[in-house]
């Protein structure tokens, strides 16, 4: 009976044509297949819709900047039309803007379901987030300087100038806090309002740092034409601009305690906001990045520990740098804070410089042929976080080459044999060099695949072989002669290589000492390439403050990235 039924069926086409004709098998045309194409229509549709996202929210940016930047020439060539006030009003609309954004991904973005399935591990490590804590605390502290300051000058002072940094007190504890537990999401809902909201708040950072730049401009002006007036009451004659003079007098402060407090607190602590802008904007962008990033698990991800095993001489010539470099830093602010600064203050500065410049860029350079025949394999993996501290690096470089370059062109057409501008052409000279020997070994490092002890390469791999195991079913038996025989392998590159791996931590430990105590000193208030006069009577006054002020932040966040960037290459080393 069952025999009857089955040859009662007919037989299907399809059937027909495969019993005539042989199968192809060598090749398999997806292209055919719904799911295929659907898959892959899926896929083009949301990049297509990433990339869309991320014009939007980029232009989003480019437009407020564009903004801030309008308001900001008006301010400084036409202070009647526009004035610090309306500036102010703008940047407390975007602060508010971006706390509103803030508070709804903290409170709602970041808890729904599925929103953050995966992290970026190399996105915010701690000394980032370090430097966002420590850098944001200051700028608190001095908007507490600013408000006591200007209230207890309430007579003549606007209550926009009490407003202000008020709020901005909010907007630095809401954002530190922000970056501080989400710098390494990697959001999967609400792409287009998480990218605006990134871009936006990019944007106000960038603001209030070429705000923070004007004013740190307009009250540096103020001092050094205060010390010129001095100057010219001991019985010199520098040129002097009276109108700097009425500003002064017409709002000066009493003489109490507490005043002089907040105004030397108000100075002290002024560089660490511009710093905390340009951190937090280089945060933000990684998270920009982020945004709908898929990140496969398969790849393990390997953390090495900061350990000062097996360095010796790149801690004690650090220090070394470091005891020196803090003894000149003080000599020169005794000196050169005076009403004359002699020529002495600035000869030692600069020696410094020049012997210490050379000693880096030497080790830099060694640095760079150790990684050489190492032969190392490179990270080829997508890391978005690396692409911005190599982007930053390049380009915060920029501010010292730049100023260097300024510098060379001023002494060479006025007088290169003097004493204190052949030190200034050999200083510039030996920063340029310098920059660049550095960001090659830092860029070369932070590409390396990070070296791990035998121990834990062992352990790693026999999980690896474990995973393998339970999707394979291996023998146990393949499983020990695998780990044995790489094992074996890595002793025998461990004992060729172990010098080269301590010589990278030497160099490296050395340099990240020297770049501490180079960004120590300007921070703090040594700027000598505006005090020492020659390239502002080469180039005049208001243009070379300009160049100083847009390049001495750039140097200051330069020599703190540095930092980063070698303690990185020194645990992975």
């Amino acid at each position: 009976m069952l025999g009857n039924k089955v040859s009662r069926q007919k037989p299907c086409h399809h059937c027909k044509r495969s019993a005539s004709v042989p199968p192809d098998t060598s090749t398999i045309h997806y292209e055919k297949f719904w799911l295929y194409r659907h898959c892959s229509s899926v896929q083009q549709r949301d990049r297509q819709a990433q990339k869309a996202g991320q014009l939007f929210s980029g232009l989003l940016a480019m437009n407020v900047v564009f903004l801030g930047c309008a308001f900001l020439s008006s301010m400084i060539f036409n202070h009647v039309a526009i004035t610090l006030a309306d500036v102010w009003i703008l940047l407390s609309i975007l602060k508010v803007l971006c706390l509103c954004w803030i508070i709804y991904y903290l409170l709602g973005t970041s808890r729904q379901p599925h929103a953050v399935l995966y992290r970026d591990s190399h996105a915010g490590p701690i000394w980032i987030r370090g430097s966002v804590l420590l850098f944001g605390s200051f700028s608190i502290l001095l908007n507490v300087f600013q408000i006591g300051y200007s209230a207890i000058l309430i007579q003549c002072k606007s209550k926009v100038e009490i407003v202000f940094p008020s709020i901005e007190i909010l907007f630095i504890c809401t954002q530190t806090f922000f970056l501080w537990r989400h710098s390494k999401d990697c959001i999967q809902v609400q792409h287009n309002l998480t990218r605006c909201g990134l871009m936006l708040t990019i944007a106000t950072n960038l603001l209030l740092w070429l705000l923070a730049v004007t004013n740190d401009t307009i009250h540096t002006e103020i001092e050094s034409q205060l010390r010129e007036v001095e100057q010219r009451f001991a019985g010199k004659a520098p040129f002097s601009q009276p109108y700097l003079r009425n500003k002064t007098t017409s709002c000066i402060c009493p003489n109490t305690t507490i005043c002089k407090v907040f105004q030397k607190g108000y100075i002290l602590v002024y560089p660490f906001n511009t710093e905390y802008c340009l951190v937090c904007c280089s945060v933000l962008y990684v998270m920009w990045k982020n945004v709908g990033r898929r990140i496969s698990h398969h790849v393990p991800h390997i953390k090495p520990k900061f350990k000062l095993q097996g360095v010796v001489f790149g801690p004690l010539l650090g220090a070394t740098a470091v005891i020196i470099g803090i003894c000149v830093f003080m000599m020169y602010q005794i000196q050169a804070t005076g009403s004359a600064p002699n020529l002495q203050v600035f000869v030692m500065y600069y020696s410094y410089y020049i012997v210490l410049l050379p000693l880096m860029s030497v080790a830099a350079v060694i640095g760079t042929i150790i990684h050489a025949l190492e032969k190392k394999e490179l990270d080829t993996l997508k890391n978005p976080t690396r692409s911005l501290d190599v982007i930053l690096l390049m380009g915060a470089a920029l501010g010292q080459i730049g100023m260097s370059y300024f510098s060379i062109v001023a002494i060479v057409a006025t007088d290169p044999r003097d004493l204190l501008n052949s030190l200034i052409l050999s200083y510039s000279v030996l920063l340029i060099f310098q920059n660049i020997t550095q960001n090659v070994f830092i860029i070369d490092g932070l590409h390396r695949q990070p070296f791990i002890s035998p121990g834990k390469e062992e352990e790693m791999k026999e999980e690896q072989n474990h995973e393998a195991y339970n999707q394979r079913r291996v023998s146990v038996l393949e499983l020990g002669q695998e780990i044995r025989k790489v094992s074996l392998s890595y002793l025998h590159s461990y004992s060729h290589l172990s010098w080269k791996r301590r010589a990278l931590r030497e160099i490296s430990f050395f340099l990240v000492l020297c770049n501490i105590i180079l960004w120590v000193m300007p921070t703090f208030g040594a700027h000598p390439a505006f005090e020492n006069g020659l390239e502002k009577s080469f180039y005049g006054y208001s243009t070379w403050f300009a160049i100083v002020n847009f390049g001495l932040p750039l140097g200051v966040f330069y020599r703190m990235h540095s930092v980063g960037g070698l303690l990185e290459v020194y645990v992975t080393a």
